[in-house]
């Protein structure tokens, strides 16, 4: 490992560092205003009485209570202390919003769904959180092409709803899809389960409504699927977690909902069985692979006891796989993917598998995927890294991770009593490389984080791979980006940065 070959003193440097990233908040940037009276009336005058929340503190009347919920996480690890949240209905009215907190150097947190993972969301300190969820509007939609036309407060489950009665889905699925919004997916370049069959948001993304920190609104909310003419801006923006602009709609190209979609769950004896049986699938269901999960024998007994669904299988294996098909003939679909497993069992590939036989039999197959971040986080508290690491090696990393832990007698694998870690679990999407490593704690402590950090970025560094696949950098990474980017784009970046918003206002403290 890049920790051994630079020596111990190098290490506990950078674990020194690691800890006081984990342990310190960024100091609060004096240059930014305190929201005070006169800057709530001001808000007033451009937004409806009741889309302002300010406490007392802040010239406000609202209970403090009520703004917990906009400033904490879901996982209750990241907290700001914001005193006011407002909520524009309009993007004139973010716009306002923007232009008069650029002139007082007032910073700004836009939220969406808040479902985030990496404290992108949520104010580090006294922003103003500006919330989308009152852009809530499909503007448009295009029965023809499938192009939907909508403002970035919509939620994503719901979107999937409206172009569902038309025959239509939305390109990408995530756990989180209740809650989360279209605007904060696009912000994140969240990525989800069906990214092997449908791609990335840079790709089905047309176009962007976006407000700048000065209140200029980037009208590119195109519905064309090719244009050539200049620089496409609306990329700098998938991705930028709210740092260079505030979207406020989106533009997105739908695919045709599948007429034919079945699901089989495998159990398989190891890593390499994985990989092996991921060759098949998409060598004998390629025009119709959906997605291909995996997860192992620990997410699957924590998800079993907290879903309270039985395991499709006969036995206990030490890996599962989740295979998806979308076409658009049933029986031919059908008839693949059971070929498919009878030819993964005959050739010895995996031990055993399951092939949905109803609707309510994939759906169960799916809570056994999706269930598994909520089930963990029911467990204890979880330290969540969502990493990109080369297929061969992905679950590579979580065994190594393990051996740490119990090097350092933190963790006793299999015993009920372990203490602080409860269980060291690794799941994600083999198709995109994309591992989703979660330690399980009894409480968040010092000891467990410095055994980790920076060693996990280090690892994935040294295999050439990504500290956030699809979460994000936020707050949490935001000290590691040199881990997965070199000097000379982290400076293009922070130049990017500087031109767009060059007061710092946008989700200060967050990316760079």
């Amino acid at each position: 490992m890049l920790a051994c070959v630079r020596g111990r003193a190098a290490l506990l440097q950078l674990q020194s560092l690691a800890t006081r990233a984990w342990l310190h908040t960024p100091a609060r940037n004096s240059a930014f205003k305190k929201v005070g009276a006169a800057d709530i009336a001001h808000f007033k005058k451009v937004l409806p009485a009741e889309t302002i929340l300010a406490t007392a503190e802040a010239g406000g009347t609202a209970d403090a209570a009520e703004l917990d919920g906009f400033n904490a996480d879901w996982l209750n690890k990241y907290r700001g202390q914001s005193q006011v949240v407002l909520r524009p209905k309009t993007t004139q009215q973010v716009a306002d919003v923007l232009r008069y907190c650029n002139d007082q150097r007032i910073a700004v947190v836009p939220q969406g769904g808040n479902t985030g993972l990496v404290g992108g969301s949520v104010p580090v300190h006294d922003e103003v959180v500006l919330s989308l969820r009152n852009l809530n509007k499909v503007r448009t939609y295009d029965d023809v092409s499938g192009v939907v036309v909508c403002d970035a407060g919509c939620v994503l489950e719901e979107l999937d709803a409206y172009v569902a009665e038309r025959g239509h889905m939305m390109p990408l699925d995530l756990g989180a899809k209740g809650s989360c919004q279209i605007g904060g997916n696009v912000a994140t370049n969240a990525g989800g389960i069906r990214l092997l069959r449908y791609g990335s948001l840079h790709g089905s993304v047309l176009g962007l409504e976006v407000v700048l920190a000065d209140g200029t609104v980037l009208d590119n909310l195109t519905t064309l699927r090719k244009d050539n003419t200049g620089y496409d801006l609306k990329q700098l923006f998938i991705g930028s977690e709210g740092t260079l602009g505030i979207i406020t709609g989106v533009s997105v190209v739908t695919p045709r909902r599948p007429s034919a979609v079945n699901v089989a769950v495998l159990g398989a004896s190891s890593y390499k069985a994985v990989q092996r049986a991921f060759a098949f699938a998409r060598q004998r269901c390629g025009e119709v692979l959906s997605a291909y999960e995996f997860w192992d024998a620990s997410c699957m007994r924590t998800v079993l006891a907290h879903q309270s669904l039985r395991n499709p299988l006969e036995s206990e294996y030490p890996f599962y796989v989740l295979i998806e098909t979308n076409g658009s003939n049933k029986d031919h679909d059908d008839e693949k993917l059971a070929q498919l497993l009878e030819e993964l069992i005959d050739n010895g590939v995996v031990e055993d598998g399951a092939l949905a036989m109803d609707d309510s039999q994939i759906a169960r197959m799916w809570t056994m995927r999706e269930g598994i971040p909520e089930s963990l986080g029911k467990t204890g508290a979880v330290y969540k890294y969502d990493i990109s690491i080369p297929i061969p090696v992905l679950y590579d990393i979580v065994d190594d991770i393990a051996q740490r832990l119990e090097k350092a007698c933190l963790y006793s694998p299999g015993s009920p009593y372990s203490d602080p870690v409860k269980q060291v679990s690794g799941y994600g999407h083999i198709g995109d490389g994309n591992l989703h490593l979660n330690i399980v704690a009894n409480r968040f402590d010092d000891r467990v984080t410095r055994v980790f950090e920076p060693y996990v970025y280090e690892w994935v560094a040294s295999h050439r791979g990504s500290i956030s696949a699809e979460h994000g950098v936020g707050l949490m990474k935001r000290d590691y980006l040199p881990y997965s980017k070199p000097p000379a784009m982290i400076d293009y970046m922070k130049r990017i940065k500087t031109l767009f918003d060059p007061n710092g206002i946008l989700n200060p403290y967050k990316v760079l």
